[in-house]
């Protein structure tokens, strides 16, 4: 069975081959993308089987989408293609070089209708980490239900819940966001968080205060993710800071899930926390390095790659 499960929504995504306004004439990049997708493909390449559950339409973007997931090892058999919407579509536009835009069309399509039918109790339960983010709950009442069902399971079973809290302005507002949210934190064992994110559950404050707060309220494991000032986790028994790792960057988007896998994948190795931090940085920054927001994850061959020469021969 799957060392890692989670679930959510995957779309198809457009986006261009180089900055500027998107224009007729303009080449488009087709990909997929998905916060929990790029985390259990992380995983997986790490050499951990991951198992991802949602829903996709019974269409061309569907079909790339889990052809895909299949691909990079990642078990989809609990997966359900809806026959009555279609995939979701992602259109990115990098309007400059350092500003991107993102427009989603998700509202009423597959991922959406996410249902608690949907989980398989018995792949829940016997995984070692049940992953969930603070999108799949903002997507509507039945992805929501889907998430409770996902984690009373794990809970139940003992099984590792890590929650991302991953908020969405667009989808849900920040009192929504914090209701809800609270409610997973206290059911989590691993948070993690951007500041701006954390601060919808707990005070705000400098991030080693934040991360312990958080802890009070239920997790053994708080790790902040401070972009470019690094990331920062607190446990019942210390804390540890890791610095970025240092790239070109190429594309930003994918990182803090990038980071999440090598932390996870960290965290099933049975890594201590500095380590896991470590490849949760490394991961990170392979990630952004390259387009897309999984493309660029990193294999476990090549986790030295980024502190060794500029060419190997």
């Amino acid at each position: 069975m799957s060392a890692l499960v989670t679930l959510g929504e995957t779309m198809a995504v457009l986006a261009p081959d180089r900055p500027g306004p998107l224009a007729t004439g303009t080449s488009l990049r087709l990909g997929f993308a998905g916060a929990e997708a790029t985390v259990a493909i992380g995983v997986s390449r790490l050499g951990h089987q991951a198992s991802w559950t949602g829903r996709v339409g019974a269409d061309s973007s569907g079909t790339m989408i889990l052809d895909g997931l299949r691909g990079e090892g990642v078990d989809v058999t609990r997966a359900r293609v809806d026959h009555t919407a279609p995939t979701g579509l992602m259109l990115r536009e990098r309007r400059t070089p350092d500003h991107t835009r993102v427009t989603y069309y998700r509202r009423g399509l597959a991922g959406s209708h996410l249902a608690p039918e949907d989980i398989d109790p018995e792949l829940v339960t016997r995984a070692r980490v049940l992953h969930v983010t603070g999108i799949t709950p903002a997507l509507g009442d039945a992805p929501c239900a889907a998430v409770r069902r996902a984690v009373d399971l794990a809970r139940t079973a003992g099984v590792t819940v890590s929650l991302d809290l991953n908020y969405r302005a667009r989808l849900w507002t920040r009192q929504e966001a914090a209701a809800e949210l609270f409610d997973l934190v206290t059911l989590a064992d691993i948070v993690f968080a951007g500041p701006d994110e954390a601060a919808l559950v707990v005070p705000e404050a400098e991030p080693a205060t934040m991360a312990r707060t958080l802890l009070g309220l239920g997790p053994r494991e708080a790790v902040l993710k401070l972009g470019a000032r690094g990331a920062l986790a607190a446990t019942g028994s210390g804390e540890a800071v890791q610095d970025i790792v240092p790239v070109t960057l190429v594309d930003p988007i994918g990182a803090g899930d990038a980071f999440v896998a090598g932390y996870l994948a960290g965290l099933l190795d049975g890594a201590p926390l500095s380590d896991r931090l470590r490849l949760a940085a490394t991961c990170g920054a392979f990630a952004v390095a390259a387009p897309g927001d999984w493309e660029g994850l990193p294999r476990r061959a090549e986790l030295d790659l980024l502190h060794g020469e500029d060419v190997t021969r």
